[in-house]
């Protein structure tokens, strides 16, 4: 695959030369703390040679201020070296953190060159030095200082956590927030960040799996301090708008984007083929679609032509009495992004959010949320998340019964599927499950983009089909007069899957439907749509913008209602590894245009899934007040009784 146009090569001849300024840095500095406070367990030391008068900064722009502290000697090589005891030796894991350490301050510093260079930051710095800095630069030159600290020190701690993740174990250890994080100018960032460093391992690091913990976990929170302070720097649209490739570590920084390796999950579940998803058509087109749609995307240009068309889909929702199919459903999805992704070479990456996941600790059932969108939409690879029994793990928001961990994984899939920042590239898609839909959140579930009624098997030919797949062929049986899995075919079965929403199937949307039509004749314009829609909403109140946003998606998915070839998905280089416009022309050629019928049969699709909830809610809240009046009534009895 070609570079980006905004991809810079590193070459290794240009890193490898700071070399000498990372390792003079890890062996030891002088740093006074300016915002952190140093930790009892780490000794104040004082670098030798270094004079113990009062230390003063010079006041020009962008360089340290006077300060009156005490500055305190760091040198990290050392505190690695303590990291294990007594041990006089250094073992593999702290020589791996120490060249991570190097090699990570040494793409920064290269990536600082580059920013200075292209800025003109580097003329500044010479005019400073030779006093030649004019007062009307002044504070440019202050404020590209500050960025090119922001650009190094994320730099710095972008790298070193992607070098350090494969010697990652299952200790965590936290931290703190990062508050040494200083902006005057990029040597003063890098040293407050070690300094920070030095102090937590000193307190922190006791073996070889916390010295690596600690390490990871304060680079994180260095990233985060950093991205936060970038927000409001203009003049970091440079950075933020490059790429730094680092071939020989497969190492690729783009911005304020944490880098991540494109791995693959190593998937062992037991696959499906679709011919063993028995009933359930429309959820089983529509999968098998968006399994192709998700092939489609273009790691180069870091978009899928279907998103950018109006025909991907990001969230669905798949809903459905117990044993009708769900789990047979993402084993057949996964099965064939699976098989689809082997034949390109692509990594992709399974994964599922379960009850597991929530946890007693306040804030942690949040961050195993947030972990497993990121996971997912990491734009390295093709993403498929699922959510099992969501209506389990994400609580109703003012639902006195469900338990913080509930409400932070709500807040975290609401902004994640449909929030402010939310991207949609099209190398990923959510799908939540449900047997109860109507126990998740109104506003969760209505960031389900697309909804999948898994119904399971239907007619007498489903139930045929399903009876002698399960059986297998251990058995004598004759199967009779019965063409097997002729019903499953599946593109008859679901034209007549979507046929039958042409009337609605819930009884109170059918007499919205009715009413509107006797009043205003068939629904052919797009006034009389939008009239029925707002016929819809009076009768439903939750039925709102994103409800329409909804539909509309799912009319232009149905536009893109064909099935890209089997043979692009085998042959890459015939769809897959063509260019991005490439791949948009062949897709633009295949779209169909979009039919009164289409729109009308999503609105009834969408609008029944909505009512169906509604009557299932409300009906479930009466039996609870049923059972409650009879608990009081019984009460009641008894208490008569034993006064009597």
């Amino acid at each position: 695959m070609s570079l980006n146009a905004d991809l810079m090569e590193l070459r290794e001849e240009d890193i490898i030369r700071h070399y000498p300024a990372a390792v003079a840095m890890l062996d030891g500095f002088d740093h006074t703390p300016r915002i952190a406070k140093m930790s009892a367990a780490a000794p104040v030391e004082r670098s030798p040679g270094i004079s113990t008068g009062r230390r003063f900064r010079s006041t020009t722009p962008g360089l340290v201020t006077r300060s009156t502290a005490r500055a305190e000697g760091v040198h990290l090589i050392d505190r690695i070296r303590d990291a294990d005891g007594d041990d006089p030796l250094t073992s593999p894991m702290q020589a791996s953190v120490m060249h991570g350490l190097r090699r990570a301050l040494a793409i920064a510093l290269e990536i600082g060159a580059e920013f200075s260079t292209a800025n003109g930051l580097s003329d500044l710095k010479r005019a400073n030095l030779q006093g030649a800095l004019p007062a009307d630069r002044k504070a440019a030159f202050s404020e590209l200082l500050a960025a090119e600290a922001v650009a190094v020190g994320y730099s710095f701690a972008n790298a070193l956590a992607f070098l350090l993740a494969p010697h990652a174990t299952e200790v965590s250890v936290d931290v703190g927030a990062a508050d040494e994080v200083l902006t005057d100018n990029a040597q003063l960032c890098l040293h407050g960040v070690l300094w920070e460093l030095d102090q937590k391992l000193a307190t922190l690091a006791s073996d070889d799996a916390r010295l690596v913990a600690v390490v990871l976990a304060h680079a994180e929170q260095v990233m985060e301090k950093l991205s936060l302070r970038a927000q409001n720097m203009g003049v970091l649209a440079g950075f933020k708008d490059r790429s730094y490739r680092v071939e020989v570590d497969d190492l690729t920084l783009r911005g304020f984007t944490p880098a991540t390796k494109a791995r693959g999950t190593t998937l062992t579940m037991q696959f499906k083929k679709p011919h063993q998803v028995v009933g359930n058509h429309i959820a089983k087109y529509q999968a098998m679609r968006l399994s192709k749609m998700l092939m489609a995307y273009d790691f180069d240009r870091r978009l899928n032509p279907f998103a950018e068309l109006g025909g991907f889909i990001f969230t669905f929702m798949g809903d459905g009495k117990p044993g009708t199919g769900k789990t047979t459903l993402i084993q057949m999805m996964a099965g064939l992004i699976n098989d689809y992704c082997g034949a390109a070479g692509y990594a992709f990456r399974y994964q599922n959010f379960g009850i597991d996941n929530i946890d007693s600790y306040q804030g942690k059932s949040g961050q195993n949320a947030k972990a497993f969108v990121q996971n997912v939409l990491d734009p390295g690879v093709i993403g498929f998340g699922t959510i099992d029994d969501i209506d389990q793990i994400a609580g109703k928001r003012g639902d006195r019964q469900s338990s913080a961990g509930q409400q932070e994984v709500t807040a975290v899939f609401m902004e994640a599927f449909a929030g402010a920042n939310t991207v949609v590239r099209g190398n990923c898609t959510f799908g939540m499950f449900s047997n109860y839909p109507e126990n998740v959140d109104d506003a969760l579930r209505q960031r389900a983009g697309a909804r999948f009624l898994v119904d399971g098997p239907q007619t007498r030919e489903d139930y045929i089909d399903i009876l002698a797949l399960l059986l297998g062929k251990a058995h004598v049986i004759p199967l009779g007069q019965h063409e097997l899995f002729a019903a499953q075919e599946i593109k008859r079965a679901v034209a007549a899957s979507f046929e039958s929403h042409n009337r609605p199937h819930e009884d109170g949307l059918m007499r919205v439907f009715d009413q509107v039509r006797d009043q205003i004749g068939e629904l052919d314009t797009i006034a009389k749509l939008g009239t029925y829609l707002k016929a819809i909403q009076q009768a439903d109140e939750r039925f709102t913008g994103r409800a329409i946003k909804n539909i509309t998606d799912a009319v232009k998915v149905r536009a893109m209602d064909f099935e890209l070839p089997d043979d692009w998905m085998e042959n890459p280089d015939l769809f897959l590894f063509r260019d991005y416009d490439t791949k948009k022309a062949m897709i633009e050629e295949l779209r169909r245009p979009i039919t009164v019928d289409m729109v009308v049969q999503e609105i009834n699709r969408y609008a029944d899934s909505e009512f169906r909830y509604a009557d299932k809610s409300d009906e479930v809240a009466i039996e609870a007040m049923v059972r409650d009046f009879g608990r009081q009534e019984e009460a009641k009895r008894r208490y008569l009784e034993g006064k009597g």
